[in-house]
């Protein structure tokens, strides 16, 4: 592709109190050996010192809009902000702790291109690493040849989305048009992804390059670790986006995947004592099937209340201890 011809993407970086690594982060989107980028830097009202490294990394040259939250307003609201001044054909929603590989853009670019315009997401492999920046597994495992061992859903992926996680958030690259056309993140919820995963793929493809191309960093403040945390509102926001895809589902199949998702979500509202959300899960479950005695017995327990969420959590963590001097890492 030549240079005058590159499409340009927009590099939406979000933050909030990163001074440890939003740096780091900067550098890896001026690295890229795409240049034909508009990065726009949004701090959300950090109270350490991210707005100093921001500064002191912007530079005149650079196609770079900084702009400056005096609350927070979540990361939705800010990514969408964002969105609303991208000039790009494609865009990148980038956390202040994340790092994109040095061929990154470039690579998601040139598979973008070749792809039909119903096709809204290319996401890709990635790495975790720890919050010093030591590698830990990958998202996908790898062969010797550095490709995934098994099969990674590609096109269609609705009835995947609804089944489970398995999109690494940070590694898509999205068709800006088709996130202006549905309104950007839903700035209702505690999250962005499980939310834009449903109403994008019900409409439109995704298409995995089966390549590591982003380092995701794992920190104890990520939001993955407040889900067992009564009052997070990351449950409520899982019930939202249920709803949401009960109005969106296609066929019986859809219905079923469904279904077994708000069962699991019944189970993490007992952990996390959320035992109205978890009965107003039911509710939703009742119109799909019938629910069965097992989430029935799970459902009356909360109505008993019973405080089993400390229990939970110290399980939890004595489990992840465990496992970690074993070898294995989150």
């Amino acid at each position: 592709m030549k240079e005058k011809e590159k499409p340009l993407v927009t590099v939406i970086l979000t933050a909030y109190n990163q001074e440890k690594y939003v740096g780091e982060t900067l550098e890896s989107v001026f690295d890229q050996t795409y240049k034909n980028l508009e990065l726009i830097v949004i701090d959300n009202a950090s109270q350490d010192d991210t707005l100093l490294v921001i500064e002191a990394s912007k530079s005149a040259s650079r196609n770079f809009l900084f702009i400056k939250n005096r609350r927070n307003f979540g990361l939705c609201a800010a990514f969408n902000h964002g969105l609303s001044r991208a000039k790009g054909k494609y865009v990148i929603d980038l956390a202040g702790d994340d790092l994109l590989m040095p061929d990154r853009i470039e690579k998601q670019v040139e598979a973008f291109e070749m792809l039909a315009d119903d096709f809204a997401v290319v996401f890709s492999n990635a790495r975790y690493i720890d919050p010093a920046g030591k590698e830990l597994e990958n998202h996908y495992a790898v062969n010797a040849n550095g490709s995934a061992i098994r099969q990674v859903p590609s096109g269609d992926v609705y009835k995947n989305v609804l089944e489970r996680y398995f999109i690494c958030t940070p590694t898509m690259m999205m068709r800006t048009s088709t996130m202006l056309e549905l309104g950007g993140y839903d700035e209702t919820l505690t999250f962005e992804d499980f939310d834009f995963w449903v109403r994008s793929a019900a409409q439109y493809k995704y298409f995995y390059l089966d390549e590591i191309l982003t380092k995701k960093r794992i920190v104890p403040s990520s939001l993955s670790s407040m889900v067992y945390k009564k009052g997070s509102g990351m449950l409520a926001s899982y019930y939202a986006v249920c709803n949401k895809a009960y109005d969106l589902n296609r066929d019986q199949q859809e219905f079923d995947l469904l279904a077994a998702r708000i069962r699991t979500f019944i189970r993490k509202c007992w952990y996390a004592q959320e035992f109205e959300l978890a009965v107003r899960f039911r509710v939703l479950l009742n119109y799909i099937e019938n629910p069965g005695w097992q989430t029935e017995l799970i459902v009356f327990m909360c109505r008993l209340h019973l405080p089993v969420n400390f229990a939970y959590r110290f399980y939890i963590k004595n489990l992840k201890k465990a496992l970690s001097q074993e070898g294995f890492s989150f």
